[in-house]
């Protein structure tokens, strides 16, 4: 499994863990609980960073490897 569809996937798992999260808090703070809508508020924002951790990262790699394949043959022949 690469390192790119892993950091994709952990995003995608940390984005629906942030959007249950986010559904939770409005649920409580709709009902007035509002210490439990803030702890679910502060768990989906972590969830969040998480994900866009991940992203970044994905992205990253991604690049890197668009750019490895993309390179001239005249920097490939130097490079080796």
């Amino acid at each position: 499994m690469s390192k790119t569809w892993e950091h994709y996937h952990h995003a995608g798992r940390h984005h629906e863990q942030a959007a249950y999260h986010y559904h939770e808090a409005a649920k409580y703070y709709q009902a007035e609980e509002f210490e439990k809508a803030a702890h679910h508020a502060y768990l989906a924002h972590g969830h969040h960073q998480h994900a866009m951790h991940h992203d970044a990262e994905a992205a990253k790699l991604h690049t890197e490897r668009s750019d490895s394949l993309v390179k001239p043959a005249s920097e490939k022949k130097g490079a080796a």
